[in-house]
């Protein structure tokens, strides 16, 4: 572990259409609704103040999809941001658009973390991109600040913490939501998680 303890700072995407609906949105293209983009500044606007100010030392990269990469443009980081396939949220292959409860009529005991997709990435894919992030991010002794999506991330976090994919299922995350990684007592550590005081305006 380096010295400096580097953090990754994360932040999922304001609120699109099919987030709102509860749909699996992989790589289809969904642009944010006006409340993810109001979020989005909202979000920037904290990032600009104490404790936080402007993060200016802070590497910053976003997905490459457009809810992302809106996000990140309307909170103020665009310019600083490179984007990252790897940020990229889960391909979910023939699932992609379907809600929980569309999936689990034709497969009731489907279960994403455990079970995967149908001619999606599998879950060992997407931890290796995770894993990516998570060297990445711990490869310098400076913090990181990343706009993705709800399942990569929370799959960056459990990686993060030296946990297998799966633990992703039980740490929740919100549109538009900040959370912290880190350290305590030498070990990765969540100093953070879905965090939305920021929209409570």
């Amino acid at each position: 572990m380096p010295a400096a303890e580097p953090r990754i700072l994360l932040a999922r995407h304001g609120q699109t259409e099919w987030s709102l609906l509860g749909k699996h949105t992989g790589r289809t293209d969904i642009p944010l609704l006006e409340e993810g983009r109001r979020g989005a500044k909202l979000l920037g606007e904290r990032l600009h103040r104490a404790p936080w100010d402007g993060l200016a030392d802070v590497e910053v990269r976003t997905s490459p999809l457009v809810r992302a990469r809106e996000t990140c443009d309307l909170a103020g980081f665009g310019e600083r941001a490179t984007d990252w396939d790897a940020l990229m949220e889960f391909d979910y292959g023939a699932y992609e658009g379907l809600t929980p409860a569309e999936i689990k009529a034709g497969r009731p005991d489907w279960f994403i973390w455990r079970d995967g997709v149908e001619g999606g990435e599998t879950l060992a894919q997407v931890s290796a991109r995770a894993d990516e992030v998570v060297e990445w991010a711990r490869s310098a002794p400076r913090d990181v600040l990343i706009f993705a999506h709800g399942h990569i991330l929370r799959s960056i976090a459990a990686r993060w913490l030296g946990e297998p994919i799966g633990f992703a299922a039980r740490i929740k995350l919100d549109p538009t939501s900040l959370s912290v990684l880190g350290w305590a007592y030498g070990a990765p550590a969540v100093e953070r998680w879905n965090d939305t005081g920021h929209l409570e305006v």
